[in-house]
């Protein structure tokens, strides 16, 4: 132990049962007066106390009390469709379009096309990976389905403009003993 100036250390390796038993005792003695001015404000105010609130806390399982409704951040997208990160017709730019439009014309065998997801592939006639094709891009007045002949026009799709897209999709012949839609909804026999 050294001593100077009426200070004492000692290099304890292991910390003090007392000094922590205190740091509780205090905490707990300032909680409880808070507590006791918080009731002594309520009684002497002439309004009713606020109803109590479900603990916040979360269990030991890790999930919040079902009790509690879950609070949400007021998100501008809540409720609404969620925007397409591929560029549709609206939203690809004018010089997309440009470069498109004056690109050469392809043919291929529609894959699937789903109409309540909004796109589908198509497989080129010369081979090679499938087309993605978004619903905006389709132009006439059936809904592609699989085995639909279509000429197509390429485009590369952003950021990276690494895959390719097919704008301009135009059915050429329809796929026969298949049933077809219309966008209107009417269903057609080919």
């Amino acid at each position: 132990m050294t001593c100077a100036a009426g200070s004492c250390w000692s290099p304890d390796p292991q910390p003090s049962s007392r000094g922590l038993y205190e740091v509780g005792a205090l905490r707990s003695s300032l909680a409880t007066a808070a507590a006791e001015r918080t009731v002594r404000r309520l009684a002497m105010s002439s309004e009713p106390p606020p109803p109590p609130q479900p603990p916040t806390h979360q269990t030991s399982v890790g999930l919040l009390d079902t009790q509690r409704a879950r609070d949400r951040s007021p998100s501008p997208l809540r409720g609404n469709v969620v925007p397409s990160p591929l560029p549709t017709r609206r939203t690809r730019t004018f010089s997309a379009t440009v470069r498109a439009s004056q690109g050469p014309v392809y043919k291929g065998v529609c894959k699937c096309f789903c109409r309540s997801k909004g796109h589908g592939f198509i497989t080129p006639a010369d081979g090679g990976p499938d087309i993605f094709l978004h619903i905006s891009d389709v132009e006439g007045e059936y809904v592609p389905v699989e085995g639909d002949e279509v000429t197509y026009k390429m485009c590369s799709i952003p950021p990276k403009n690494e895959k390719l897209q097919a704008v301009e999709v135009v059915i050429t012949h329809l796929a026969p003993g298949t049933k077809h839609e219309t966008w209107s909804g009417h269903v057609v026999s080919s």
